[in-house]
């Protein structure tokens, strides 16, 4: 259990550790549909080539575009790409760097499903059974067409394979290569990656790659933090509209009550706060000027004016002048 809830921690501390979460989730769900697809062989040698390529490339485009949709590097990298320059240079190394992120995460799937295929083999005999020499073997003594009859190889329920060994060693020569080629796809993307790590820094500057790799992570924080500030912004200002509204058309009364002077500095406190959370952003014609400026001219990367904006230090002294408290 523990472990359990330090995986869900892991995948839920940042933006890319879900991106990684949910590749992982498709990879899986790309292996349960393989299992539980029942595939049938046309058996007919104009359409199992056909079937069995659409097998093999189909579903994994399908599975690469939704990699690429439910990944949230393609929204920032996009974002970045397309935006009006404004008062922000573009950096062409973050795009890529998050183009390539994405590209990745989205091949998981697909590599997985193919490999899967591969390794199970179904579809390579479906696919190449035609192509195999049927003469190598012995004891064949078919009176139909040798097409046809390799075309049926994948059909275990075929007549004509009935008390014969020769389908099963067909499709025994057939898988075996099939699995040669799929454990020689993973090798070799396995040995792709392990020298990508080991030559990289060789070539790369590791200074300019950490660079870019905080510059992409701050474009994605920076996206997050806007949208929760305007959801706030939202939320008070559709507060502050119902209130209005209602505060409208209720008619004046007077109330004599006795006034504790806490309820004042509560309410005067709260007020404080709501104002605060609506930055004197309080009409449409400002949210909508806000937004466009947003988009039109991203502001510069530079906050040195909010980290060192004056701040007020109260100093307590008694009446000769000694300090009592300060917090300077």
């Amino acid at each position: 259990m523990e472990r359990l809830k330090l995986v869900l921690q892991y995948f839920q501390s940042n933006s890319e550790s879900i991106s990684n979460g949910i590749c992982i989730i498709l990879a899986l769900v790309s292996v349960k549909l393989y299992t539980s697809f029942d595939f049938n062989c046309p058996c007919l040698p104009q359409y199992n080539k056909l079937y069995s390529l659409g097998v093999m490339t189909v579903p994994p485009i399908i599975l690469f575009f939704l990699g690429v949709l439910v990944n949230r590097h393609t929204g920032v990298m996009m974002d970045e790409w397309m935006r009006p320059t404004g008062n922000r240079s573009k950096n062409p190394a973050v795009v890529k760097y998050l183009f390539s992120a994405m590209i990745q995460r989205a091949l998981l799937a697909p590599m997985v499903w193919i490999l899967v295929t591969l390794l199970d083999g179904k579809i390579f005999i479906c696919a190449f059974s035609v192509s195999v020499d049927p003469f190598s073997y012995q004891n064949l003594h078919f009176g139909l067409d040798v097409i046809k009859i390799m075309a049926k190889v994948p059909c275990r329920e075929d007549v004509i394979f009935k008390n014969s060994s020769f389908r099963k060693a067909v499709s025994r020569y057939v898988r075996c290569h099939s699995q040669a080629v799929g454990w020689s796809i993973l090798l070799f993307l396995i040995v792709l990656g392990a020298m990508g790590r080991l030559i990289k820094p060789c070539f790369d500057d590791h200074a300019t790659f950490l660079q870019t790799r905080y510059w992409s992570n701050y474009l994605d924080v920076e996206q997050k933090l806007f949208d929760e500030t305007c959801v706030l912004h939202a939320r008070d200002f559709a507060r502050k509209c119902v209130v209005q509204f209602f505060e409208d058309m209720r008619e004046d009364t007077v109330l004599y009550l006795p006034h504790p002077p806490f309820i004042s500095n509560f309410r005067e406190d709260w007020e404080e706060e709501e104002e605060e959370r609506l930055h004197g952003i309080t009409k449409q014609q400002q949210v909508d000027k806000l937004l466009n400026k947003w988009y039109y001219s991203k502001p510069e990367l530079d906050v040195t004016r909010i980290s060192h904006r004056p701040k007020t230090c109260v100093t307590w002294e008694d009446r000769e002048g000694n300090t009592l408290y300060s917090d300077v």
